[in-house]
């Protein structure tokens, strides 16, 4: 053999082992492996919750594997099977998801660094005004209070509780305050709108058939089963297809106004970082 021929050969050797010398250790934990893809112990730690069981993070555990791995396979079957130009295609729109992830992100950090998030009660009121026509209900709302009394109370003291909750005056409210304790479950809060299906949720003893008694307005209503009994005043209602009470639809127009603010500053933050490209020559548009 010639002298080239070894000095080949054992340059060949060296590229080989110096390759094999250089590459950085990899200490990673492999839990699974789907030919040249590997999935490691690091990629799952923060799947399993402290608090689940030991049986359930081995089943989630191996459900994650499991799906991980029919991935990995379909993905390198469709590298193999599917024709170039499928694969190229397959390839721009992952190219352009990225992107427009990149984009997106950029976009709302800018926005939500000096973004105003406080709107005002007639700026609200003023797109309230606007669209009205948008904020019909779906379902009933309710002004009320109501004490829930365990049914072993003493009745002389359920009629002491039920003079005060009825005429609640700043004393009676105070009164009734300082021994709440004794109720099952209570709101004395009766200047706010609330879901007919939350006070169902609260009330058990309500039913279709006092429904329509309990949705009248300024009415006192007692209820009794076999968990006590119910005290209620109603003080104003709200039927379905009635235009929302700007308070209780605040919190949505606020966000709604919010979302518009984004928009709209984002519009601006593309045509100023465009304008300041051209500007500075960093995009050009050749003819």
């Amino acid at each position: 053999m010639k002298l080239t021929s070894y000095i080949f050969l054992i340059s060949i050797v060296l590229f080989l082992f110096s390759c094999d010398f250089f590459k950085e250790p990899d200490d990673r934990i492999p839990v699974a492996r789907v030919k040249d893809a590997y999935l490691y112990k690091e990629d799952i730690q923060d799947l399993i919750s402290s608090e689940a069981s030991k049986q359930d993070s081995i089943v989630l555990t191996n459900n994650y594997i499991n799906g991980w791995a029919t991935q990995q396979l379909l993905v390198q079957g469709a590298k193999l099977n599917l024709n170039e130009t499928k694969l190229n295609q397959y390839n721009k729109l992952v190219e352009q998801y990225k992107n427009d992830l990149y984009a997106k992100g950029y976009l709302e950090a800018l926005v939500n660094r000096d973004l105003d998030t406080v709107v005002s009660y007639q700026e609200a009121a003023a797109y309230y005004e606007s669209n009205k026509e948008a904020f019909k209900l779906n379902e009933e709302l309710v002004m009320f209070r109501y004490i829930n009394l365990d049914e072993k109370m003493q009745e002389a003291d359920a009629i002491e509780i039920a003079k005060k909750f009825r005429r609640f005056d700043a004393k009676d409210k105070k009164d009734l305050d300082s021994i709440s304790i004794q109720f099952k479950s209570y709101s004395l809060n009766d200047s706010i709108w609330i879901k007919w299906d939350q006070i169902v949720k609260k009330i058990p003893a309500i039913n279709l058939d006092n429904k329509d008694e309990l949705l009248k307005k300024t009415n006192f209503i007692q209820l009794k089963d076999s968990l006590g009994l119910y005290l209620m005043q109603i003080n104003d209602v709200l039927l379905q297809n009635s235009t929302a009470p700007l308070e209780y639809v605040k919190p949505t127009i606020d966000q709604i106004v919010i979302n518009k603010r984004k928009l709209e500053k984002i519009r601006e933050l593309e045509k100023d970082i465009t304008k300041d490209a051209i500007t500075n020559k960093k995009f050009e548009i050749y003819k």
